[in-house]
């Protein structure tokens, strides 16, 4: 039996072009590029090389990209970068319920300096209100972040249209994590008024360790940490050269067919939907296929209201199947999901949820095997459920 790995959110595999490209990268350029000499030249010739591509792909300056080691520190770096720059108290910071935990509790950390933080509730897909965001704004709002396609349910969030609210309040920046979006949904900076945006690398089938945050000219960051003068002297570190490079080649191979791919993701997307209906354990959490302008495409959340979420996820191991419970970086807590909570579902759902997150090297007949080992997990499963009512 042939393992299906459908677990893309947490971690996509490594494109095998791009894996050959950071392999030899890291056998033929391991000079710091911050040396002087003609190997370390060379090694920065690389990295500007990628910060050129990252930032003609989505339609900014060179300038305009920080390089980091993936989305947690973007995020760090966009929500406490901005307060340590203001040269005065802090004030007011607007987000969601809803968003990766990297913002979730970096807003919590914040919370506990002193910035008044504005927990935005969301509705029972988990999509923010416009109106709520303009309501909250306050003279003193520094900040608002919200993400663009969240890593639980795949809801995109009205980013385009948030932007454009927040252009009447010109002190306010604009913060979006997008590591979830890149390659998946259509997303413009420069048009959507996004001040900082954020990129992941081995979401989009780049290596791990490597990320971007792009800031817009004339925001600057308060670093996070001290050191070196790299990328300005926003984000000190040895540059991880492979990284970047094979970060920039996955952004392009992700991003340039894109509609292509994201229109066959949406017909995997609607089958698996159509399978799922056919099992009636089985709950989707989220949008389904008749509003698909409002959900990513490669992402689907089920849950079997309550089954323990460990219990699903090593049960459709043992038939070959590779699943999340929430994200990869709440799944060990076992703890009812939060954003799940937070769309206003009750525990046995928020509990009982399994997360399936596919990409391009899944066709229809592994679609196809995955409803079949869904529907022999259930089965397996019924008993015990009958066990514990």
């Amino acid at each position: 039996m042939n393992t299906l790995y459908f677990d893309h959110c947490a971690s996509a595999p490594l494109h095998r072009q791009v894996a050959e490209t950071v392999y030899e990268v890291m056998k033929l350029h391991y000079a710091n590029a911050a040396a002087l000499h003609r190997a370390g030249k060379e090694a920065l010739k690389l990295v500007d090389r990628a910060r050129l591509g990252l930032a003609a792909g989505l339609g900014v300056k060179p300038g305009e990209i920080v390089l980091t080691s993936g989305g947690t520190e973007s995020n760090n770096l966009a929500l406490k970068g901005i307060w340590g720059r203001r040269g005065r108290p802090a004030k007011h910071l607007i987000t969601t319920t809803v968003e990766h935990a990297s913002v979730y509790r970096c807003a919590k950390q914040l919370e506990g300096t002193g910035v008044d933080v504005t927990w935005l509730q969301v509705d029972e897909f988990g999509r923010v209100r416009i109106e709520d965001v303009v309501a909250a704004i306050r003279p003193d709002t520094v900040l608002v972040s919200v993400m663009h396609v969240n890593n639980e349910t795949g809801t995109v969030q009205p980013i385009r249209e948030i932007g454009a609210a927040l252009a009447r309040f010109p002190h306010v920046r604009f913060h979006v994590d997008g590591v979830q979006a890149i390659g998946k949904v259509p997303v413009c900076l420069r048009e959507w008024g996004i001040d900082m945006y954020s990129g992941s690398a081995h979401k989009f089938q780049g290596p791990k360790g490597a990320g971007f945050l792009f800031v817009r000219e004339g925001l600057q960051l308060e670093p996070l940490l001290a050191g070196g003068s790299q990328e300005e002297g926003v984000r000190g570190g040895t540059h991880n050269v492979p990284g970047i490079v094979g970060m920039a080649q996955a952004f392009r191979l992700s991003t340039e067919s894109a509609e292509e791919r994201r229109n066959r993701m949406f017909a995997l997307r609607r089958r698996l939907l159509a399978i799922a209906a056919d099992i009636p354990e089985l709950v989707l959490n989220g949008y389904g296929a008749a509003e698909e302008e409002r959900t990513a495409p490669h992402v689907v959340n089920l849950s079997y209201p309550g089954m323990r979420p460990e219990v699903l996820v090593h049960m459709l191991e043992e038939h070959g199947v590779l699943v999340s419970t929430q994200s990869a970086c709440s799944s060990k807590s076992l703890q009812p999901s939060r954003v799940l909570r937070a769309m206003g579902l009750g525990d046995d759902r928020a509990t009982g949820s399994i997360r399936i997150s596919f990409g391009d090297e899944h066709t229809e007949q592994d679609i196809d095997a995955l409803g079949e080992r869904l529907r022999l997990t259930v089965r397996k499963l019924k008993p015990l459920e009958r066990s514990r009512a």
